[in-house]
């Protein structure tokens, strides 16, 4: 699997953690415009080939795996959700990172 199939499924999954984490809450309309709709634009993004996608998801990506420590941390009942979009995060992180590293350091060719 390629890294930005990889980007594309991870970032269209956390999207949907966060569609199904908030859904029947009273601020779920806030949280969804948030929290969900941007990892599934950059996913459009990536999938059509916006050259600056990858790095913006992965910026965006640190912001996520905070809100996830954060809630994890101080919320019991939603930790599950919380690790879950942690992981997901970093997922988002070490996809959108994978081709620079390997072309920083993959093998040479002579």
């Amino acid at each position: 699997m390629s890294a930005r199939v990889l980007l594309v499924a991870s970032l269209l999954a956390l999207g949907a953690l966060y569609l199904a984490w908030f859904a029947g809450r009273p601020y779920a309309a806030i949280a969804w415009s948030l929290l969900a709709l941007p990892p599934l634009l950059l996913a459009v993004l990536v999938w059509r080939g916006v050259q600056r996608a990858g790095f913006l998801a992965a910026l965006l990506a640190l912001l996520w795996f905070s809100h996830g420590v954060m809630e994890a941390w101080v919320n019991a009942a939603d930790r599950a959700w919380a690790l879950a979009a942690v992981a997901l995060s970093l997922l988002v992180v070490g996809a959108a990172s994978a081709p620079g590293l390997r072309a920083r350091f993959g093998r040479r060719r002579r």
